[in-house]
């Protein structure tokens, strides 16, 4: 499943960036999450509770953040399992400022498997886009 989006925030590359990468900041965005464990260099673990229409389940999950490139780019590579499945995704993170104003670019390529896969199929690229767009307007409303 392929997802992209653009978001545009107020603010300074910089301070996207600091927001982008801060396990606290993040924590309080990505939907379902219970916090975010450091688990070495640029890792983290957590479990996040996600539900595709009428299947929700319990993932662990490790989230690295790799190729950092400071208030421009990196990439993201999450792998969880549980219960209903699992989900392996990469996700290219951008930041463009122009005049005080910073453009969020997201690709992101993302495998997921099992029950709630074979149940939710139909509904996994509407449900990845909602929390793709509730976690960046949380972002937003963080930093601005």
């Amino acid at each position: 499943m392929k997802l992209t989006g653009s978001y545009q925030v107020a603010a300074t590359a910089e301070k996207v960036w600091n927001a982008l990468t801060d396990p606290v900041s993040l924590s309080g965005c990505i939907p379902g999450c219970d916090g975010l464990e450091p688990a070495g260099q640029d890792e983290y673990t957590t479990t996040m509770t996600v539900g595709v229409g009428p299947v929700k389940g319990s993932y662990n999950a490790k989230i690295s953040m790799l190729d950092k490139d400071p208030n421009r780019s990196f990439r993201l590579v999450i792998e969880g399992s549980g219960n209903m499945g699992f989900v392996n995704g990469e996700a290219t993170i951008t930041l463009d400022e122009q005049e005080g104003l910073t453009t969020i670019g997201v690709d992101s390529d993302a495998q997921i498997g099992g029950p709630v896969a074979r149940v939710g199929q139909r509904l996994m690229e509407s449900v990845g886009r909602m929390i793709m767009d509730n976690f960046f307007k949380c972002l937003r409303e963080s930093i601005e």
